[in-house]
């Protein structure tokens, strides 16, 4: 199984482009080869047309900043980096394999909502996205905790995502792959490959991919 863990910076680019970049984000995002993509940051309007352009389904959590969400959008559409991470938050899973179900937990609300969702495949596995709090870390680390407590019964998970965490322990879970604050981590599935992406001048950080293999013993 192929996953991508990136965070979308809220649809902006480094340098700022002043405009939208939703066409570019699914023209990548749909150009690699992925079976589910982990993705934070999203603005809350984008993941039908992510998940269209790239063939996918898709489930969404918002995050945070989306009170009035009309206004936000409008403003955002057009000049994204005006308003930056106050343009509204989504965390977004996409998936090109069936999605057997789904799970939504409120690690925290203050001082910004922050979610793990994840989806359950058909072999009763799960694929959990996570956008941990920036800071204290202390509150960094108790999402994290809280997130993989919240999949303690799932035999075969795969918690990936923004963990704001240079390091990780995954409290039983294996570190298959990071890049910076991203990372993912697996039980019951070995890494059989990893690598960052590049996306250009897209966001502020780098896409990771994973490639895993499901361990013999689960």
């Amino acid at each position: 199984m192929r996953v991508l863990i990136w965070n979308l910076f809220h649809g902006r680019a480094v340098p700022a482009a002043g405009r939208s970049l939703l066409p570019e984000y699914a023209t990548t995002i749909a150009g690699w080869e992925w079976d589910v993509a982990l993705l934070q940051e999203v603005p809350p309007w984008w993941p039908p047309v992510l998940a269209a352009e790239a063939g996918a389904q898709h489930r969404t959590a918002l995050t945070s900043r989306n009170s009035l969400l009309p206004v936000r959008r409008a403003i955002a559409s057009r000049a994204p980096d005006l308003l930056k991470a106050n343009g509204g938050g989504a965390n977004t899973i996409l998936a090109r394999v069936p999605i057997a179900g789904s799970r939504c937990v409120v690690l925290t609300r203050r001082p910004e909502r922050r979610v793990a969702h994840g989806i359950r495949l058909a072999d009763g596995g799960w694929v959990a996205n996570l956008h941990a709090t920036l800071r204290p870390k202390t509150r960094t680390r108790a999402d994290v905790a809280r997130a993989v407590a919240a999949w303690a019964d799932a035999e075969r998970l795969v918690l990936g995502g923004d963990f704001n965490l240079g390091r990780v322990d995954g409290a039983g879970l294996e570190h298959i792959a990071g890049h910076g604050v991203d990372h993912v981590l697996a039980r019951g599935w070995r890494g059989a490959s990893a690598e960052v992406l590049d996306a250009g001048p897209l966001s502020d950080h780098l896409p990771v991919r994973v490639l895993l293999a499901a361990r013999d013993d689960t």
